[in-house]
């Protein structure tokens, strides 16, 4: 490393202002701070300084989507295997799902980061960190069929008008992955439901055994056939029709666990999200006019992307609310709206996607109300006090 630290001292002349490739500035220093920690300092001004960055906040979360990923991967191979009724060992589902998915992620990185780089090239600004996330997580709540030039639209849609148009990283007001899948959701549905999406082959024809389905537990609840849906450790495991990386909530809580032992995820918005959704799913069990109604408030847990929602996609730290009372809010908010359109609204079977693009929408807001909030006590405490000393 002490040598590729040299070189790129070395050429580092060449890209800075005044330089022969000056106006690549932008481009270069995204790959140097990929490959390094940035040795900028702060030259004036009082400056809060620690050993955490973008960079190491970024690989946090990667690491923490590793485990979805992964079982990703191998629930992919088994449901593809299971469909044309083969038999198959782990290594090989493995395999297969990997293979599988990999194109994904490399259409999800290539047009993502293509577009951060032309924006910072054209901003004059330096690259961030932030799409090493974003890229990762659109293919892990994409259906596993999906065409890689609906998945390239979509990424677009996500990095121009999710995040660049609000001035790129830490600016964007909407999550940019749910956003790349609620526009594939409302632009091209025949792509994102269904029971042929989720399984590798059924939209391509493939000689499928008799007998078998590819329909999602949510797509079953919504038809009212809650008597169909897989047992609750199965799904809890993930070996079912889905997302690639949210059918696991295992796997997801693994991940959470990462999150909230280094600090990254907020404990209190996940906490929150499934204390909303208890909410809300109780208050169905409470009427259960319908099955759905009637089903276990914890089943809705590892259905869908509940899960993968509340850890992955509600904790987002520049989408979300920022205050600490804000957070149990907003995360509460989210699994009530989620439980809520899930149940209510057929034709939208995972709610969570809507819940936390709308209270992401609402995130200001909520912040808003808790600081105010909370100056009206102080100047009551200090009027009172004021008050007390007068007398």
């Amino acid at each position: 490393m002490n040598s590729l630290r040299k070189k790129i001292d070395k050429i580092k002349p060449y890209f800075t202002e005044g330089g022969r490739f000056g106006k690549l500035r932008s481009v270069f220093e995204g790959l140097e701070s990929f490959l390094f920690v940035p040795n900028k300092v702060t030259f004036k001004g009082s400056h809060v300084r620690d050993n955490i960055d973008l960079k190491r906040t970024m690989t946090v979360v990667i690491i923490a989507l590793i485990p979805a990923l992964l079982f990703g991967a191998c629930n992919t191979g088994l449901q593809h295997f299971r469909s044309i009724g083969a038999d198959a060992g782990t290594l090989q589902m493995f395999w297969f799902g990997f293979l599988k998915i990999l194109p994904l992620i490399v259409v999800s990185y290539a047009v993502g980061l293509g577009i951060e780089f032309i924006a910072a090239q054209i901003r004059g600004h330096e690259i961030n960190e932030g799409f090493l996330v974003t890229g990762l997580l659109i293919p892990l709540i994409m259906p596993v069929d999906i065409p890689l030039w609906m998945l390239a639209l979509a990424t677009a849609f996500a990095v121009i008008i999710g995040k660049e148009v609000f001035g790129g990283t830490g600016m964007n007001v909407l999550n940019p992955a749910l956003t790349a899948r609620a526009f594939l959701f409302f632009s091209y549905p025949g792509w994102m439901t269904g029971e042929k999406v989720w399984i590798e082959g059924l939209t391509k024809g493939q000689n499928i055994v008799d007998g078998f389905s590819g329909a999602t537990p949510l797509a079953l609840c919504a038809a009212g056939e809650t008597t169909k849906i897989p047992s609750f450790m199965q799904m809890f495991i993930g070996t079912i029709p889905g997302s690639i990386g949210e059918t696991s909530t295992l796997a997801i809580l693994i991940g959470a666990l990462i999150l909230i032992v280094t600090g990254i995820g907020s404990w209190k918005i996940i906490v929150s999200v499934f204390a909303g959704g208890l909410g809300m799913g109780l208050l169905f069990n409470a009427f259960a006019v319908n099955p759905y109604m009637e089903l276990p408030v914890y089943y809705h847990f590892v259905m869908g992307g509940f899960a993968f929602g509340a850890v992955f996609m509600a904790t987002d730290p520049v989408s979300g609310a920022q205050t600490e009372r804000g957070k149990w809010i907003y995360g509460f908010l989210i699994g009530i709206m989620s439980i809520l359109i899930r149940v209510i609204n057929p034709a939208y079977p995972e709610g969570v996607m809507l819940a936390i693009l709308l209270m992401n929408v609402f995130a200001p807001l909520i912040d808003y109300f808790v600081i105010q909030s909370s100056i009206n006590k102080r100047l009551k405490r200090a009027k009172i006090a004021t008050n007390n000393l007068a007398r």
